[in-house]
């Protein structure tokens, strides 16, 4: 195989053509600028005297020699690894999966909490999680520890406004509408958060009043069909941000939000949505006269029958989901009628990705090729 010089790297001839190569990305990645036991960069670039000058180049065999003008290194490339770099393709990403977009006729999948002690069962649930953004896990405790247990199967529990743990029930005194048994509209949580929690557990321990029926919808689902039907109002939800606040006494949380998420690829990844922590918009006002109307127009759209799954969820349940992709609400319940306590937490999404990963290849499993699978 032939190997060119050229003022910024070098070309060199691979099974599927010529591919150009940049000397500064040959450099900084050697084989040798990584531990082989942390798999951490240990050679810091830019660290060398001057820019990296290739001095000499040539293959050998199944590999790529390349001696460095001015430094006693020479560094070894894989031609096979060359050649799924060539083209700038982000490497093969097992957790990259497509979103299985959802309507009022879903049924989530679910899980028995005995299962998930082993990988493969662990791993089942992570990619459904990852897929349609929400599972019910069954078979857990009475006990605080069963939901602990439940969320470090795929990550640490996450601190958020409500500490590392809330209780939903009716509180005496409550500093949110899901302390009481009022009707909760549907929502993202924690929006006033500058980066709000990914993935909420809701452990169900009691549930025997009246009322509170759970509520469910796929939001990025909803916005990619508001998109083909309202482009224009789309647009202003996802690129112009809305300010949420979550004040009290004791604590004064204030961020801003798109209530559309898109993701590096510009599909749908979430929602950031709350009419009780939404704060007064303060956009100039020629802008809330776009505005307005494509967000009112936008949560209307969310409230439709076809996308709203309605249900029941029973002591001994934990519905596990995507906070920024799935909307979420609450029926009204008779407070005297019996007992509802739903106990929550929240880990991030990027520790579920990681699980997901790690799972993946315990469990023997070969990760696509790139371009074959979207990002999330």
């Amino acid at each position: 195989m032939s190997v060119t010089l050229t003022d910024t790297g070098l070309r060199v001839a691979l099974p599927d053509g010529e591919a150009y190569f940049n000397a500064f990305w040959l450099r900084d990645n050697c084989p040798s600028s990584f531990d082989a036991e942390t798999r951490e960069r240990v050679f810091d670039i830019c660290a060398l005297d001057g820019d990296p000058v290739i001095a000499a180049a040539h293959v050998d065999g199944d590999a790529l020699v390349v001696d460095w003008q001015g430094e006693d290194h020479q560094s070894r490339y894989d031609l096979d690894w060359l050649a799924r770099c060539a083209n700038g393709a982000p490497r093969p990403d097992a957790a990259a999966i497509p979103r299985a977009l959802w309507r009022s006729d879903k049924v989530f999948q679910r899980f028995n909490r005995a299962d998930l002690d082993c990988d493969q069962g662990r791993c089942d649930w992570a990619r459904a999680l990852i897929e349609d953004g929400v599972a019910i896990v069954e078979g857990l405790a009475d006990s605080d520890a069963a939901l602990t247990d439940l969320a470090n199967l795929l990550g640490e529990v996450r601190p958020s406004v409500a500490g590392s743990y809330f209780d939903v029930r009716v509180h005496i005194d409550p500093v949110n509408l899901s302390y009481t048994a009022a009707e909760l509209e549907l929502h993202t949580d924690t929006p006033a958060e500058e980066t709000p929690p990914g993935v909420q557990f809701l452990h169900c321990r009691a549930n025997s009043v009246d009322g509170g029926d759970s509520l469910f919808l796929d939001g990025a689902a909803a916005a990619e069909d508001f998109r083909n039907e309202y482009p224009e109002a789309f647009e202003l939800l996802a690129t112009v941000t809305a300010p949420f606040y979550y004040e009290h006494d004791a604590f004064d949380w204030r961020a801003r939000q798109r209530v559309i998420e898109l993701d590096a690829g510009g599909a749908v990844s979430g929602l950031t949505v709350s009419q009780h922590m939404a704060d007064v918009f303060d956009m100039p006002q020629d802008l809330l006269d776009r505005y307005y109307p494509a967000f009112v127009r936008f949560m209307r759209w969310l409230r439709r029958s076809d996308y709203l799954v309605r249900f029941r969820l029973n002591a001994g349940e934990c519905i596990v989901f995507d906070n920024h992709r799935i909307v979420h609400g609450r029926a009204a319940y008779s407070a005297d009628s019996g007992h509802r306590h739903l106990r929550g937490c929240y880990i991030d999404r990027g520790e579920l990705r990681s699980t997901y990963r790690t799972l993946f290849r315990k469990t023997g499993q070969t990760a696509p090729k790139p371009g074959t699978i979207r990002a999330p």
